[in-house]
């Protein structure tokens, strides 16, 4: 097999200081922080819808980037260039996990039967490429958005030979998960939801979703998948109202039906924008509830109104998602970087760019967030906030073993309490950017 990146080397570490475009400035693989090395805290992966696939096409122009990597588009040579091209991008970044949804690797059949052998095909060309590296696969996922059939959705679909169809691609994304290793399945709604209730049975679309990924654990815990399903939230794009809005949603969605014990959250930073939250407040709700699983590593333009799925570059988000990453013990998925470059940015050179972007952006914020971490005011100053609760009448309300009667009987006694702590909130935005530019 040639070379597919002719004039990209391996990306090096340099340091801070290095002013080589192709190099790390902050990610050093194997840099200890807080008792581990940079690459098991920040396990990164490669988006091949992205990376691979996407080329600049916008709803207003066609592509201007080549991804055809030497061959001809459509076709089962073309796939095969795809997994060289990303198992050389991965090797040249140090980047040990992928991503994929079916369509990604094979170009639809119109007999699903031939789409199912020639993701036979290119999986077995995969799992030889992965002979002897240390690249796996993160998580698949099934597309059931792009085509026309699935444009009421694909569990939320009015048609049950569509939703039988949906069922078969989720059948074998499964499948090609297992045999690929991959640590976890993802379930993204991207036609989940609907454009008017006027047409709309939303009880019965609701339930119609929760059976379908019943039966997909079902199956996966039958062929031996023993990782975690994840349900990745968008409020809304494609859909006017998506099912899977933001964490807290999805998380009451998941026990509602029963589907708590084996689904967690894969956050994607641009989503939770979209939903009018912050990045660090949808990774807060995941984990406070043990739900926490994977991350979609980007970010969005607050400018605009649609999921541009930028690579990161903002060091205070990323710090922020750090910190919520490692005060929560780390992830049982990975970093996936669902991003791509901007339609000017259309140059081989340029996709290196963009993960070098992205690697240093997330492990700057590791080293800040470790250091805030390290430092204790932030966690020091809430400790005593909330002291109040720890002891006395404070302590009864957190266990459980007050009564509205005795609440009552205090407030009479009392008459107006003073009021609360100062939030210090200033106080504390100064510690962050002196941890961040001190």
């Amino acid at each position: 097999m040639s070379e597919i990146f002719k004039n990209i080397p391996p990306i090096q570490y340099k340091g801070a200081n290095s002013t080589d475009p192709l190099a790390f400035k902050y990610y050093d693989a194997e840099r200890v922080v807080l008792g581990k090395p940079m690459k098991e805290h920040l396990p990164f992966a490669m988006a091949w819808w992205h990376n691979l696939c996407a080329a600049g096409t916008d709803m207003f122009g066609r592509d201007t980037a080549d991804k055809s990597f030497g061959a001809e588009k459509g076709t089962m040579a073309h796939a095969k260039a795809k997994v060289d091209a990303g198992f050389e991008c991965m090797q040249k970044l140090g980047i040990r996990y992928f991503c994929f949804h079916d369509v990604d690797l094979v170009p639809e059949a119109d007999d699903i039967k031939e789409t199912n052998r020639r993701l036979d095909e290119i999986t077995d060309y995969i799992l030889e490429k992965m002979q002897g590296t240390d690249i796996r696969c993160l998580w698949g996922t099934a597309n059931m958005f792009s085509n026309p059939r699935f444009m009421n959705g694909a569990g939320s679909t009015n048609s049950a030979d569509v939703y039988c169809f949906a069922a078969a691609q989720i059948k074998k994304a499964l499948e090609l998960t297992v045999k690929l290793g991959g640590r976890g399945y993802v379930f993204w709604g991207g036609r989940e939801g609907y454009e008017t209730l006027l047409n709309t049975d939303m009880k019965r679309e609701q339930e119609n979703i929760a059976r379908l990924m019943r039966m997909a654990v079902d199956y996966g815990r039958s062929i031996g998948f023993t990782g975690d399903f994840y349900i990745e939230p968008k409020p809304k794009e494609p859909m006017k109202h998506q099912y899977d809005f933001d964490a807290a949603t999805a998380i009451g969605f998941l026990r509602q039906y029963g589907l708590d014990k084996d689904f967690k959250m894969n956050i994607e930073a641009n989503h939770a924008t979209l939903a009018g939250h912050t990045f660090q407040h949808e990774l807060r709700v995941s984990a406070i509830n043990g739900m926490l699983g994977s991350i979609d590593a980007n970010q969005g333009d607050l400018l605009l109104g649609w999921d541009t799925d930028e690579f990161p570059q903002n060091v205070y988000d990323t710090t922020m998602c750090m910190y919520e990453v490692l005060k929560a013990g780390g992830l049982t998925g990975g970093f996936n970087f669902d991003a791509k470059n901007r339609r000017p940015s259309y140059t081989a050179e340029d996709i290196f760019h963009g993960f070098i972007l992205g690697m240093d952006t997330f492990a700057l914020g590791l080293l800040k967030a470790a250091a805030l971490i390290e430092d204790g005011r932030l966690d020091a100053f809430v400790k005593e906030r909330y002291a109040s609760f720890d002891e006395g009448v404070g302590k009864r309300i957190s266990d459980g073993t007050a009564t509205l009667e005795e609440l009552a009987a205090r407030a009479e006694e009392m008459g107006a309490p003073a009021l609360p702590s100062s939030g210090r909130q200033e106080y504390l935005q100064s510690i962050v950017n002196g941890i961040l530019f001190g």
